[in-house]
């Protein structure tokens, strides 16, 4: 299962975007919110109700495991719970995925030392031992990262790739008229 955890501040369309296009390849995605409330407020004031919170979340259940970017990175970035989920993920040898500022958290890990990332321009001095590259979207084995808001389809189909396969993303992007 995907978990996109959410935090006040998380800019929407990284968040929405690519949930939109792994429910539609059928994969099951649930929204988690970082704290004791399913109400979370996008950097743009749009608001979601979150499926469950981060306490909801059983670590073996993790495919993939999704930071969304924003101001809300700050906020995932000082959460023990985001931290535990990440490590977990890492352990059980599971995807993570971070768009904008969120790869800066994988990078103060030093997650992605020795790996190629990218992320939204002014974070590449968080991204401790990365090879910093301009794409768009970037998958090192299980690290994805994204630039920014305007990667977010990229991203997600990225996503659909390792979770079903090139064909399944390929056919929704036409689908979606991308």
């Amino acid at each position: 299962m995907v978990f996109v955890l959410l935090a006040n501040g998380f800019e929407e369309a990284e968040a929405i975007v690519p949930i939109d296009i792994m429910r539609r390849a059928e994969i099951e995605v649930k929204t988690v919110s970082i704290t004791k409330s399913l109400d979370v407020t996008g950097a743009h004031n749009i608001s979601v109700k979150a499926d469950m919170t981060i306490t909801d979340v059983m670590p073996e259940d993790i495919d993939l495991l999704m930071l969304p970017g924003g101001a809300g990175h700050q906020l995932l970035d000082a959460s023990n719970e985001t931290h535990y989920l990440i490590n977990e993920a890492l352990i059980r040898g599971k995807y993570i995925a971070a768009i904008c500022a969120a790869p800066s958290i994988l990078g103060k890990k030093t997650m992605l030392d020795g790996k190629k990332a990218t992320c939204f321009p002014g974070y590449e001095k968080y991204l401790y031992g990365a090879e910093v590259v301009a794409d768009k979207v970037v998958r090192d084995g299980k690290i994805i990262t994204a630039k920014g808001a305007g990667a977010a389809g990229d991203f997600g189909f990225e996503m659909v790739s390792v979770l079903k396969d090139r064909e399944t993303a390929d056919k929704i992007k036409e689908q979606m008229q991308f």
